[in-house]
């Protein structure tokens, strides 16, 4: 296993599913990892004691990842705990309904923006600085296979995670000269605490289409984080690499 040993690691949205299981991945190959929690304090540090348990290192902050002072605030904290962020990984998200085209507003649209781009934008000011310093840094979004599949009554959030994975794209152009990489990993149904209402049919029906003809878990998510976080991923940048068992295609 390759070790991040000396790097710290700051996953958004990390109190449950798929950043939990990113952070508990991430503190187990070495790295301190800055667990941001929105509104659920109490699972943030119960994942910061179940990662320390095991000899890991981890501590929670708050931020709402939307308002630029709340982002300062967390980057001001880890940095004073932890010295520095070397590695950023962008999963914070909000809820995600259902809208038909009658139903959509700009203003939803916007809600969806605001976590996949506005989010990353926001925490990348804040980190740039001392990764260019250093020359070295990693920023992963978390994207979707959604933009792909272009899933109906779902605009507002299939858009903004094509703009997220423009926004990737572009950084990564940018910053490859100073030793920074981006890259954004597209999973695809990923059954998490969000989906406890799923039925079975539900989960039937998607795994019929997929072509290893099971769903994947949020530790294939994190293993591949975890891949391009490490010197392993250090030529690898603008990417998009979909954790989806052949899903998608492209």
């Amino acid at each position: 296993m390759e070790t991040l040993q000396g790097r710290t690691a700051l996953v958004t949205g990390a109190s449950r599913g798929l950043g939990a299981a990113i952070a508990v991945e991430l503190a187990a190959r070495g790295a301190n990892v800055a667990v941001n929690y929105f509104a659920k304090q109490d699972r943030a540090e119960q994942l910061c004691e179940q990662i320390r348990s095991k000899g890991g290192q981890a501590s929670p902050f708050y931020a709402d990842v939307r308002q630029e002072a709340d982002v300062a605030n967390m980057v001001r904290g880890i940095e004073a705990a932890y010295r520095q962020v070397d590695i950023v990984v962008l999963n914070a998200t909000g809820v995600q309904p259902l809208y038909t085209i009658e139903q959509q507003t700009w203003q939803r649209y916007l809600d969806q923006l605001e976590f996949f781009v506005k989010s990353p934008l926001l925490i990348a000011q804040q980190v740039l600085a001392g990764m260019k310093k250093r020359g070295w840094g990693r920023i992963i979004q978390i994207g979707s296979e959604v933009f792909e599949l272009g899933n109906p009554m779902f605009a507002t959030y299939v858009s903004a995670k094509g703009a997220q994975l423009g926004q990737t794209r572009s950084w990564a152009k940018e910053l490859a000269p100073t030793g920074i990489t981006v890259n954004l990993i597209a999973p695809g149904w990923i059954p998490t605490e969000r989906h406890v209402d799923s039925t079975q049919a539900e989960f039937n029906a998607y795994t019929e289409r997929v072509p290893m003809r099971h769903m994947g878990t949020p530790e294939d998510v994190a293993n591949t984080v975890a891949f391009l976080a490490g010197e392993s991923g250090r030529f690898i940048t603008g990417q998009k690499i979909s954790v989806n068992g052949g899903n998608t295609l492209e």
